[in-house]
């Protein structure tokens, strides 16, 4: 899907620092750049030495690979969306209304920024449909996500308001990856542990910066986020063991 549209980096990282003149003006600006930045963090995974070979590209064809490139894009700008509407967001209450709106600027602000880089009428609806399907799939799978992992760690002790708070914060990154990762292999990830791993290591350094940027810098709550995603792939690589 959308094969010829994968395009260079150096579009997707371009950002601008107009003067506003509205609240909307801000918005379309501040959406086109998260947008973009989306882009930026996808095309460097897809050019991650580890992720093209634990993905196979040299068997796979270009149109492929494309494929997997707009997944991964995709990946990023849902988690976005999820992230701005995230009721764990600390943020200040009047700020959230602005968040909503932006949230919904989003989708419209990727498929501009690839219409002024020439891509066809045709692929863009295309485009709109594949970030609004997603955006349903993996909003929809953090119900799951959230069970499971309170299942795993109540299992392993008691949870406390802490615990919930964590498991809280990493289910929007958590239900991407686990979907875009679905998605790359094309629902065959048996024994794709490690590709599974490092599209959410990437996908966890994207969200840490954006919530940090959204938080207006506070980073204490993520740091233990970064803890709990280092437990999650510890648990991964330990029962991988145990099971050879």
């Amino acid at each position: 899907m959308f094969g010829r549209e994968r395009l260079p980096a150096a579009n997707y990282m371009t950002l601008n620092k107009p003067q506003f003149e509205s609240l909307d003006q801000m918005a379309d600006a501040t959406a086109a750049s998260l947008a973009q930045a989306a882009a930026g963090s996808a095309f460097h995974l897809f050019h991650d030495k580890q992720f093209r070979r634990l993905a196979g590209f040299e068997q796979l064809s270009q149109a492929e690979q494309d494929r997997i490139f707009n997944e991964l894009v995709v990946a990023c700008v849902v988690l976005i969306m999820l992230v701005l509407e995230a009721p764990d967001l600390r943020v200040a209450g009047e700020f959230h209304d602005y968040l909503s709106d932006l949230n919904k600027r989003i989708p419209k602000a990727h498929v501009d920024h690839l219409k002024t880089l020439g891509v066809e009428t045709e692929h863009l609806r295309e485009w709109e449909k594949l970030i609004a399907m997603r955006y349903e799939e993996y909003a929809r799978d953090r119900h799951d996500v959230r069970a499971a992992a309170m299942q795993i760690e109540s299992s392993e002790k008691g949870l406390d308001l802490d615990d919930l708070s964590k498991i809280q914060m990493l289910v929007p990154v958590q239900a991407v990856a686990i979907g875009c990762h679905h998605h790359i292999c094309r629902g065959d990830t048996e024994g794709q542990d490690d590709l599974f791993k490092l599209t959410l290591r990437s996908l966890s350094r994207f969200y840490v910066e954006l919530r940090v940027r959204l938080e207006g810098g506070r980073i204490t709550p993520l740091t233990r986020v970064r803890v709990a995603l280092k437990r999650i792939l510890r648990r991964m690589r330990t029962g991988k063991q145990s099971e050879q």
